[in-house]
């Protein structure tokens, strides 16, 4: 996992890692934990500590919902994350479904209602980069390092699909790049299959990665190779997932009419770069 936007824990060195009472650790610093978020070493191995946060109001919930229903996208219905206990709940659950399907995310350690002890996906005291990060920093090497990378999170993306399950967010930014250069995924609090039918599941990962991602390829002049690699990759999906993208993309024909100003800010640069690389 990365830094996230936690603090950092001092660090704590009780031994061996093969003699430790995870269960114990989580009960002891649960108490203890200033951030949500923190990671310690425990022995000759580094651990994440996430605790559950204030619950989540739903009034941003029911906005989404009634966008999603005025412009038809099935795609945009929001994905409830209630925060507090149901958010570690959930996101217990899924990362160990997931590890089930034989897909890279943190091992879950030890879990209670209200926090749960996971192990970093890369080397102890070594950060495990975004892929969002990481196509960012190879914008200045061009074109083809760029596409390099973005290729690998549309690889990994595919890898979940055919697993049979989706991700919550497929953002860029959760999915990293670990030491191996597998690519893992984090970040699980809320679970879009639990609301929605999975090839929408599968179209939203689809979408929030274009989203996350385009605009790179433009930096780079890359977007018309781009566009043909999505188009591969789309094709290659199930026809479920063929039919709900053509239907979503279809109704998100106004997007072509946005300019690509730098004056009306990077979201709508990000939003208007993605239509234009799933755009016909």
């Amino acid at each position: 996992m990365t830094t996230m936007d936690a603090g950092q824990a001092p660090e704590t060195t009780p031994g061996n890692s093969s003699i430790i009472d995870y269960a114990a650790y989580l009960r002891q610093q649960l108490a203890l934990q200033q951030f949500n978020v923190a990671s310690y070493r425990l022995g000759d191995e580094q651990v994440w500590l996430k605790k559950a946060g204030a619950p989540h109001g739903m009034g941003r919930y029911r906005a989404m919902a009634a966008l999603a229903a005025l412009l038809r996208l099935e795609v945009l219905r929001p994905v409830p994350n209630r925060g507090g206990n149901e958010a570690i709940a959930t996101e217990v659950r899924r990362l160990r479904d997931l590890q089930a399907r034989g897909l890279r995310v943190p091992t879950v350690l030890a879990a209670q209602e209200d926090g749960f002890l996971m192990r970093h996906l890369g080397r102890p005291a070594q950060q495990t980069p975004s892929l969002g990060n990481e196509i960012d920093h190879a914008v200045s090497a061009g074109p083809a390092a760029v596409l390099a990378l973005w290729q690998q999170g549309l690889a990994a993306i595919a890898q979940v699909h055919a697993a049979g399950t989706c991700l919550s967010q497929a953002f860029a930014r959760n999915l990293v790049r670990c030491p191996d250069g597998v690519v893992g995924y984090i970040d699980f609090e809320d679970d879009p299959a639990g609301v929605l039918p999975l090839p929408v599941c599968h179209a939203r990962d689809a979408l929030c990665y274009a989203h996350s991602t385009a605009i790179y390829l433009r930096l780079v002049g890359a977007l018309d190779d781009a566009r043909a690699l999505w188009a591969a990759w789309v094709a290659a999906g199930s026809p479920e997932l063929q039919a709900v993208m053509a239907s979503s993309v279809g109704r998100m024909g106004w997007m072509r009419h946005l300019p690509q100003s730098r004056k009306l800010g990077r979201d709508m640069q990000r939003v208007r770069a993605a239509y234009d690389l799933l755009g016909p």
